[in-house]
């Protein structure tokens, strides 16, 4: 069954992977195959059968024929020898026994007639070529015998290979009306979709063909491509029974957007499709706002509250393109770059989405290069106490200088990794660099960030500990810090994980405290051994009082939770003598060093063994 142009889509979509197939799709591969190929092996074995059999039973006979064929001549000779010439038609018997002897026939007779049917015969004559009688014999092909002792074997064989070969023939013919079955099955659930009623990927793809042929000129076709985010996680949560509830809901909240004009379809588990043809062109925009109004409200389904949020991609003809391809395509787009600007994002295609398509694509290629050729590097920024004069720890910061686009900063090319599946192994290379360098520095620890991908990887407890075995560094000197995005999609998850590596001895951080969601329930439910401030707060100290007032309630807040306190973005001795006197444990920033390669932190680290300090104004105070 062929799906067209749009396939792509459609299985990107989910939407193939969703509907049912009959078992029969699923059968062993190399069943399949068998079904396929067994027919014309095994005539062909039974051709080449009949070949060997046809050639083995001529070589034979013909070595029969030539052993007969001696024989008489042996006897012929024999009778020359003996000069046995019987003129009264009698031959003794030690004549013929030595006649036996000599030509290796058995039970050899005289006979004065023809003799006994069914025994060899030879007849003798005189110099006159008078018939004196008949020599017979047992017949005695020994090649033939055996080879017809072979025949109820082969015979068997060959019936065998028939008999495969038929069955093979009906199972192939069988297997293949099930798969048209099973296809057409398939075709007609993707029309339909089954759980909403909705048209399914199919029926979306004809009508938007049919929509962008009879489309006039001043008229504006909207695709609108619906991804509700949460969907997948609830699902996850409660089951797919549940899912096809809570989808048939979203399905009738979209309904009530029934206005001339506007067509509904499901794509896909979370996905759908809505399509509106206008002359006014701002009409597909404000019908993707209003399906992300009612979408996006809270839903009872069975008795849950659940509440999902919409990211949708829009495209328009004619400005997007003439057909469903274009469309298609470029409202996945633009549903993609919704995804990334976050929860109910509503993003319209634009044209240079088709460049930053081709940039992430090239930044792909380019970073799976780097990390083949080991050509990502590490940097070292140092954490420091309070006073500022002593480095008591660095974190470790990823760089990548590519060959000829120079520096790209980890804002660029680890998104890119997250979303490409090159995540583990880049936080793989970051942690295993950071340990074997911080085994040059004993008395500091080393700070690692986390990519929320890394925090849902189940192998991520695995690798920290056998890392930290590997390299011998104690787990006391690792600090792992994690974003509070981590903490909104599977709370519960990541708590347990986050407990697992804790018990190792592994310090945890909460990173950028307060620039986001931040919630006191984080605090007191996951295990966190430090605070880092959000540099955003730095900034405005001195200049505002209440900045050093909310930084003050941080450090309260740490101190009573039994939390070290860090702050970053410190680039000002004002900003370190406040910090201190806010009651900051550690901090770092371009005051005392910028991130630089290991040797910046060996050099660092021998300035202050000299006794200069870290940042001559902070020893100074």
């Amino acid at each position: 069954m062929g799906l067209g142009p749009n396939d792509k889509y459609l299985e990107n979509s989910g939407y193939l992977s969703s509907v049912v197939v009959e078992p029969v799709v699923a059968l062993p591969g190399a069943l399949k195959i068998a079904s396929r190929f067994i027919p014309p092996l095994s005539i062909g074995l039974l051709a080449a059968l009949l070949i060997a059999g046809l050639v083995f039973w001529t070589h034979a006979k013909n070595t029969d024929d030539r052993l007969e064929m001696q024989q008489r001549t042996a006897l012929r000779n024999g009778v020359e020898q003996l000069h046995i010439m019987p003129a009264s038609g009698v031959m003794d018997a030690q004549s013929l026994r030595m006649l036996e002897e000599m030509s290796g026939v058995k039970k050899l007779k005289w006979n004065g007639d023809p003799g006994e049917p069914g025994r060899e015969m030879q007849s003798l004559q005189d110099a006159n070529g008078r018939i004196l009688g008949w020599f017979s014999w047992d017949s005695d092909r020994p090649v033939t015998a055996a080879a017809m002792r072979f025949m109820p074997l082969m015979t068997a064989i060959a019936a065998g290979l028939l008999l495969l070969a038929a069955l093979s023939h009906w199972y192939a013919r069988e297997l293949a009306q099930e798969l048209k079955a099973a296809n057409e099955r398939t075709r007609r659930a993707m029309l339909d979709d089954p759980v909403t009623g909705l048209p399914g990927a199919s029926a979306i793809l004809d009508t938007l063909e049919q929509t962008l042929a009879r489309r006039e000129p001043d008229e504006f076709v909207t695709m609108c491509y619906i991804d509700l985010t949460g969907f997948r996680e609830l699902s996850d949560a409660f089951g797919r029974p549940w899912s096809h509830q809570l989808a048939l809901a979203a399905a009738e909240r979209l309904r009530e957007l029934d206005a001339p004009d506007t067509y509904l379809g499901r794509l896909g588990r979370h996905r759908f499709i809505l399509m509106l043809s206008d002359k006014d062109p701002e009409a597909g925009m404000r019908l993707a706002h209003a399906a992300a109004r009612l979408v996006s409200k809270p839903m009872n389904v069975q008795g849950q509250i659940v509440q999902v949020s919409p990211n949708i991609g829009v495209s328009f003809a004619p400005r997007d393109g003439l057909t469903s391809d274009d469309l298609f395509r470029h409202s996945t787009m633009a549903m993609r770059a919704a995804k990334r600007e976050g929860y109910g994002a509503i993003v319209a295609y634009e044209s240079a989405m088709e460049i930053d398509l081709h940039e992430r694509r090239y930044l792909e290629r380019e970073l799976k290069r780097a990390l083949d050729e080991d050509a990502l590097d590490l940097h070292y920024q140092p954490i420091v106490s309070s006073e500022g004069s002593r480095i008591i720890g660095v974190e470790a910061l990823l760089r990548w200088s590519h060959p000829t686009r120079g520096n790209i900063p980890p804002m660029v090319f680890v998104p890119v990794a997250e979303h490409t599946g090159m995540m583990s192994r880049l936080g793989e290379y970051v942690l295993y660099r950071a340990l074997n360098d911080a085994k040059s520095w004993p008395q500091l620890f080393i700070s690692v960030n986390l990519s929320p991908i890394q925090v849902k990887d189940h192998a991520l407890f695995t690798l920290v500990s056998s890392m930290l075995e590997e390299t011998g560094v104690e787990p006391s000197r690792l600090v792992l810090e994690i974003t509070e995005g981590v903490l909104i999609d599977d709370p519960e998850e990541t708590r347990e994980r986050l407990e697992e590596i804790r018990e190792l001895g592994v310090r945890i951080a909460l990173d950028d405290f307060g620039s986001g969601y931040s919630s006191l329930s984080y605090l007191q439910r996951f295990p966190f051994d430090k605070l880092k401030i959000d540099g955003s707060f730095v900034t405005p100290l001195g200049k505002s009082e209440n900045s050093g007032f909310i930084i003050q309630a941080i450090v309260a807040l740490g101190r009573a939770l039994n939390l070290s306190v860090l702050v970053e973005g410190v680039e000002t001795e004002d900003q370190r003598i406040l910090l201190r006197l806010a009651g900051c444990d550690e901090m770092q920033g371009f005051l005392f060093a910028r991130p630089g390669p290991r040797h910046t932190i060996d050099a660092l680290l021998l300035e202050e063994k000299l006794g200069r300090g870290v940042n001559a104004a902070a020893q100074a105070s």
